[in-house]
């Protein structure tokens, strides 16, 4: 049946893993799924590719990518292996997790903060973090320009935490491009804000900040991870734990960050232990199935 066919179309250097057979997730989904009846196919994403993929027949699997029909489905990294989400846009504040209400009273302390410090060693080794003074600002892309899912443009966010008085420290992303535009507007902003200084090692300032103020960066749930309190100025799908400036204001939410206590490590446990597709899970096939069923996919 061409209904039975998933096309999975990815980028490289994924792609290349996947070609090798070494992409864990799709060899689990390839085990779920080929004993069912289905082909599986695996091609290079790109803009012809994602044109012609509606009209193409069965389903579809992108990576970190916007599904461009509605058999398609993403999958995307919930930050740390082996912990994956299957859904059916690519905008993380749009996903069910984001939308989930996070209880701490279901989760039992001690299995959480346990679980919480074995993630920590494993994913962020290193000293004990330390409570320092600073700011950790790491910036993502579009800094001049505030988007539809953020209260406000990176540039605006940079400046209510330099207007705290602290020292701010704005780390620019090794994947995203600043032009002489960013790059004016932030030397602009070191010049009205001498307690600003723009660029270094973001994992080391991260382990020894104050807290951590965002637009919705893997680096703030990094430091979730490492018991810093996060400030987002965007939807998030891990927004549950940390403090809202569109919600608050921006200069409400900067100035209760330092003191701000969530019980982070429940929520991690949640949101990567019980509520993710753990890949190690003794019901990982059973999570990846009732994933896909909800996606819409016949299995």
């Amino acid at each position: 049946m061409s209904d039975l066919l998933l096309t999975v179309y990815l980028h490289p250097p994924v792609l290349q893993t996947a070609q090798a057979g070494k992409l864990g997730i799709l060899n689990r989904i390839r085990a779920l799924l080929e004993p069912r009846g289905w082909q599986i196919r695996i091609e290079r994403s790109g803009p012809d590719a994602r044109a012609q993929a509606p009209d193409r027949p069965g389903h579809a699997l992108f990576n970190m990518e916007r599904p461009t029909h509605d058999r398609a489905l993403t999958f995307r990294l919930a930050y740390h292996y082996p912990y994956w989400r299957l859904e059916r846009v690519a905008e993380r504040w749009r996903w069910p997790i984001a939308q989930a209400a996070f209880d701490p009273a279901r989760i039992e302390d001690g299995a959480a903060h346990n679980f919480a410090r074995r993630l920590r060693d494993r994913v962020l080794p290193g000293p004990e973090p330390v409570r320092g003074d600073h700011i950790l600002i790491p910036l993502q892309g579009h800094i001049r320009r505030q988007r539809s899912f953020q209260s406000a443009s990176p540039v605006q966010m940079i400046r209510a935490a330099a207007r705290t008085g602290r020292p701010c420290i704005a780390t620019l992303h090794p994947k995203e491009v600043y032009d002489d535009a960013d790059r004016a507007a932030l030397d602009r902003l070191a010049r009205d804000h001498p307690n600003l200084t723009i660029g270094g090692d973001t994992g080391a300032r991260l382990r020894d900040c104050a807290f951590v103020v965002t637009q919705n960066s893997g680096v703030g749930f990094d430091g979730l991870i490492l018991g810093k309190p996060v400030v987002l100025f965007a939807l998030s799908d891990y927004h549950h734990v940390t403090l809202d400036a569109g919600h608050l204001g921006a200069d409400r939410a900067v100035a209760m960050a330092a003191d701000h206590a969530p019980p982070t490590a429940k929520f991690l446990d949640w949101f990567l232990r019980r509520t993710s597709l753990d890949m190690m899970a003794p019901d990982a096939d059973d999570r990846l199935l009732a994933a896909m069923k909800k996606g819409g996919w016949p299995v």
